[in-house]
């Protein structure tokens, strides 16, 4: 995997313009100042987790003896339940119901910029190829600029797409979610049988 499709894979995991009316309705209380500060301290909490999952993920698999394989498998059982919701949302949203008032790490950034998929996704990296550990953290790098860039903007983005056009385009992006889980699936499965296989 290059560091530009590891970058693309976690893009489409972070799934910014899907955020884009969660974020909107939980900071629509705050002033439009206060706003701006939040979203930005959000996002860099965001990155803080998604790094310590993606350079200590490798240790805490140790730990927990747990296989490359079985984390591929989950990742990939994970990522395809989110791209399955991003196709067909449910009323209360991708993660449920989000609570009134100024957010503090729930339920911006974590979960949904650093959600579990997020984690699995990082840890496996890391996990798999840690002999590359700076180039995932440069894909890891560019799609949070991505995708704090996309929820940055997302009030003119809102006006000039509208409520339709960004659910086209959350649901398009679940389809790709749901290729790439099953192919990390696949990946997971095939790995493990060709460890068990005589």
């Amino acid at each position: 995997m290059t560091v530009m499709s590891a970058a693309l894979l976690l893009f489409l995991i972070l799934d910014p313009l899907g955020n884009v009316p969660v974020f909107l309705s939980v900071l629509k209380p705050l002033p439009p100042q206060r706003q701006r500060v939040v979203l930005v301290r959000e996002l860099l909490i965001a990155l803080v987790v998604l790094m310590l999952f993606l350079w200590c993920g490798k240790y805490a698999l140790e730990l927990m003896h747990l296989r490359q394989e079985s984390v591929s498998i989950a990742g990939g059982i994970v990522l395809f339940l989110i791209g399955i919701r991003m196709i067909f949302p449910r009323p209360e949203g991708l993660m449920g119901e989000i609570p009134d008032g100024e957010p503090f790490i729930v339920p911006l950034a974590i979960p949904l910029v650093a959600g579990p998929s997020g984690m699995a996704a990082v840890m496996l990296m890391g996990s798999r190829e840690p002999d590359r550990l700076w180039e995932w953290s440069l894909a890891l790098f560019l799609a949070w600029a991505a995708t704090a860039a996309i929820l940055l903007a997302s009030p003119f983005l809102y006006r000039l797409l509208g409520r339709r056009a960004l659910t086209a385009v959350e649901r398009l992006m679940g389809m790709l979610l749901v290729a790439l889980s099953v192919q990390m699936l696949l990946d997971g499965l095939s790995a493990y049988l060709g460890q068990v296989a005589p």
